[in-house]
């Protein structure tokens, strides 16, 4: 992968990292490209049970790299194309369909400010792990755009439509301690403890029950645009997998040995 995402397997969790703190971890095509690989990368591989993504120096990732986008809409205006936002359907779309739809669970460990995209990738994660100092923006309209990378379906379902509304429409930075407060972060840390933290986090997952994981996060995916009753019925197919698996069988005669059960992953 691109230098400017780091990639990295280890005894079955793939941290990915986003590399370019000289620009607060904004998003140039080669970043894009390079994190919509990696992240399918890390989906394909069956030894992946588990991602933390998180990124290098005081930011998380502050969205666009406004200065490449300043560049590419010159070239569309002396072209006369409109080529500049396709980014959404090639890089950002692609970026958060992998996040939210592998079946294995994503953690984000936010070191610094999410903005943008940057809040759409951390926002499209399972699990957020927050460093006390970090910010979060809703940037979007304060460049004169739309929310994209998911930010108006995974924002209000974690805040509400009223308090979603009210960020996008008024664009403005919240502390880690108010989005804590909000229901966005779910373990806020201090800053120092941020890496340490996040990777506990992903490992625990990564060493747990993966196939119960992966139905889990198709569950909640599910419920949230469908009926009691379909989610019901998707529950039974669902169970019945996790019911099949191995790890099913290993924590049931661990419960019934009173010992730590040693999850395969399948």
């Amino acid at each position: 992968m691109a230098d400017t995402v780091l990639y990295e397997v280890t005894d079955g969790l793939a941290t990915i990292t986003i590399n370019r703190p000289e620009a607060m971890n904004a998003m140039n095509t080669e970043a894009k490209v390079a994190l919509r690989d990696s992240l399918r990368a890390a989906a394909a591989d069956a030894a992946v049970r588990a991602v933390l993504l998180t990124a290098t120096g005081k930011a998380f990732c502050v969205g666009q790299d406004l200065k490449e986008h300043i560049s590419l809409l010159a070239a569309d205006r002396e072209t006369g194309t409109r080529n500049t936002m396709n980014t959404v359907r090639e890089h950002y779309n692609p970026i958060v369909r992998a996040l939210t739809e592998m079946p294995k669970p994503v953690v984000a460990g936010v070191n610094g400010v999410a903005a943008g995209a940057g809040l759409g990738f951390a926002l499209a994660a399972d699990y957020r792990v927050v460093a006390d100092s970090a910010k979060f923006t809703t940037s979007f309209a304060g460049v004169a755009l739309t929310a994209d990378s998911g930010v108006s379906w995974t924002l209000p379902r974690l805040i509400g439509a009223s308090r979603a509304a009210d960020l996008l429409l008024f664009p403005r930075s919240i502390s880690a301690q108010e989005a804590y407060d909000l229901g966005i972060v779910n373990k806020l840390v201090p800053a120092d403890d941020l890496a340490a933290e996040a990777a506990s986090v992903a490992r625990a997952l990564a060493d747990g029950p993966t196939v119960a994981y992966a139905a889990i996060k198709e569950s909640l995916a599910y419920g949230a645009a469908h009926s009691l009753g379909e989610t019901l019925d998707k529950e039974d197919e669902l169970q019945s997998k996790a019911g099949a698996s191995e790890d099913h069988a290993i924590a049931v005669q661990a419960f019934l040995s009173k010992s730590k059960p040693q999850y395969l992953g399948r």
